[in-house]
């Protein structure tokens, strides 16, 4: 599939998303990065950043199923993946599927949930089934998980086990809107409701997915993206010896997996079917921040796992464009072309 088709194809996703949703440009594109990557997206935000309407609305695009769970205290892990129900007319037991069944899961507010929920949806997010009484069942495809964290409120939550925070690809966090922006919210809102219209269906999605996986990764830039995950373990091997009182641990090789995957769909939505150095340092932040252990000396201090990152970013350093890009630039290919608008 041609890179340029597959970048206008998302272009007119992003078009019908943000008739319902005003700013957040970086946001709307590592949710459209997921679902190319077919990762699991966490979002820290404050409440009323439209985040729900952003997932509602990109289900509707996509011509997907949408769910929206409100996470709480005395969820079961029955109300996420289902149960079975007896039938007393006919005696017998039969599945009722849960919630999960669908194509975009909006798990609000997930850290509000105990640990048996969160296992029960740790299944579904790595292996996309659930097992009902030694039944599995596979969930819909396409399927991605958004999970939304409310950083104000800590009373009553739970905080997320480091397996299960590990399965998301990228950690996004949602800022307030711009005083014009905020603007065009209230403009849009109280007037009158603007209408999406479906871009793609599921297997044409598919088939997009499909096209991210087959795009082009210089050796070097996976040994770059290997080497960023493994100085987050062993900082004095990369000459950041200051930062190893401030890491308890460091991220897992799935981090190193999750770069390679976003810059793909990133090199993707910007209509190459190369990855350049650039696609791999602009997501490094979104995948590195969850993952990163603090220790107590780096609480107590006040440094953020963002802070560890742009140290890590300043002192490893990319490698050179990689050849095999020039080539393509060369050959035509927008290599250069501007992030999504």
């Amino acid at each position: 599939m041609n890179p340029e088709d597959v970048a206008a194809q998302m272009q007119r996703v992003l078009y019908e998303v943000k008739k319902v949703v005003v700013g957040q440009d970086q946001f709307l594109e590592r949710v459209l990065i997921a679902m190319l990557a077919q990762g699991h997206l966490l979002v820290e935000g404050v409440p009323g950043l439209a985040k729900t309407q952003t997932v509602k609305t990109l289900a509707l695009v996509l011509q997907g199923a949408f769910r929206r769970i409100q996470f709480t205290p005395d969820l079961l892990p029955a109300d996420l993946v289902g149960t079975r129900v007896f039938n007393q007319k006919t005696g017998e037991f039969s599945t009722a599927l849960g919630p999960v069944f669908t194509n975009l899961l909006l798990a609000d507010e997930i850290n509000r949930a105990p640990a048996k929920v969160q296992s029960a949806l740790l299944e579904v997010m790595q292996e996309r089934q659930v097992t009902i009484a030694g039944e599995t069942h596979r969930v819909a495809q396409p399927f991605l998980v958004m999970a939304t964290q409310n950083p104000i409120e800590t009373e009553g939550t739970y905080p997320l086990p480091e397996a299960q925070i590990d399965r998301f690809m990228m950690k996004v966090v949602v800022g307030y809107p711009s005083e014009e922006e905020e603007f065009v919210i209230v403009e849009r809102v109280t007037g009158e409701w603007p209408q999406v219209q479906p871009v793609l269906g599921s297997d044409e999605l598919a088939a997009l997915q499909r096209a991210c996986r087959q795009s082009f990764v210089e050796p070097a830039l996976i040994q770059y993206a290997v080497k960023l995950v493994a100085a987050t373990r062993h900082p004095g091997k990369h000459g950041l010896a200051e930062l190893a009182p401030q890491i308890s641990f460091g991220a897992s090789p799935r981090a190193s997996i999750h770069l390679i995957e976003g810059a793909r769909a990133l090199a993707l939505l910007r209509g190459r079917d190369y990855v350049l150095p650039e696609d791999v340092i602009e997501l490094v932040p979104d995948v590195l921040r969850h993952r990163l252990v603090l220790s107590y000396q780096a609480l107590a201090e006040g440094v953020t796992a963002d802070a560890l990152i742009a140290s890590l970013l300043r002192k490893i350093r990319a490698p050179a464009t990689p050849l095999a890009a020039r080539r393509g630039a060369h050959a035509g290919s927008n290599g250069t072309a501007a992030p999504l608008q």
